[in-house]
């Protein structure tokens, strides 16, 4: 099943009178709060999903920036946005598809068989002439039950050993991936052995590229066929979207949800720089 849904393809769904269940997943790191956005206009009867307390849970630094949440608070927070067995999910946001694809990434790992992201987001809406609403919608409790994911993640020592069994992408921007530059976390660098992979390198004036284009891009960074893959990012938010861009093109890709976040902030893990891998110190 193709993971997105067009603007026009969503609207001939609601159309139908087909049980929906729209998400609505604005998240940026520099407005990590989306509600207001969220209240100021959306598509009629989504739901707002909050990326920090509903898709991730408080943790420790040691955990990451946006640990996975606890399954049970998950699916508290699913059926909070009234989801309900057999529904088809659509995500989307306002910023390339990264709190969506988080949402996807969850969701999908933990049972849900049809989500999925609208692509080009809030703008492909609109775009289409798709209305808007405004304030807050509150569904009828919903009754999905939700499991743990236990396939698609990786942990920090499992992220460590990737390189020598497969491909670990770096899906940050280069000066990050080499260490030029870190706004957020405490170390620069990247993980030994990781390759970069911009996830930027997917998308095509906000939407995704074809499933050729992503295919050739995982290619030239050495995810061929047969080759395992997993992603990072800074917190795991856009190595989510990395892993749907995978599932666009058909490749299934492991995501380290703790991410740089976490391996810089757990002393005795070595950091490379520069555009090679070799180990230049500990975090």
């Amino acid at each position: 099943m193709n993971p997105l849904i067009s603007a026009a393809d969503l609207s001939d769904l609601l159309a139908t009178g087909a049980p929906v269940r729209l998400l609505d997943v604005r998240y940026r790191l520099d407005e990590p709060d989306g509600r207001p956005a969220y209240l100021a206009g959306h598509l009629p009867g989504a739901v707002y999903v909050d990326m920090d307390t509903e898709l991730a849970h408080i943790g420790a630094p040691a955990q990451g920036r946006h640990p996975l949440p606890p399954v049970d608070d998950l699916q508290a927070s699913a059926r909070r946005w009234g989801l309900n067995p057999g529904e088809v999910v659509v995500a989307y946001d306002d910023w390339n598809m990264m709190g969506a694809a988080r949402a996807w990434f969850l969701l999908r790992g933990c049972g849900i068989d049809d989500v999925r992201v609208l692509d080009g987001g809030l703008r492909a809406w609109r775009d289409a002439g798709g209305k808007l609403e405004t304030g807050e919608v509150r569904p009828a409790p919903g009754t999905v039950v939700l499991h743990e994911i236990t396939q698609g993640v990786a942990s920090i020592d499992e992220a460590a050993a990737w390189p020598a069994r497969g491909v670990l992408l770096d899906v940050r921007a280069p000066e990050r991936y080499r260490g030029e530059s870190e706004p957020l976390d405490p170390v620069a660098g990247h993980i030994p052995g990781a390759v970069n992979l911009p996830s930027t390198v997917h998308l095509r004036d906000g939407r995704f590229a074809d499933a050729a284009a992503i295919r050739d891009a995982f290619a030239a960074a050495g995810a061929t066929d047969a080759v395992p893959v997993a992603a990072y990012c800074g917190s795991g938010v856009t190595a989510a979207h990395t892993a749907l861009a995978g599932a666009v093109a058909g490749i299934d890709v492991t995501v380290y949800p703790g991410s740089w976040s976490q391996w810089s902030n757990t002393p005795g893990r070595d950091v490379a720089t520069g555009t090679e891998s070799a180990a230049t110190g500990s975090a």
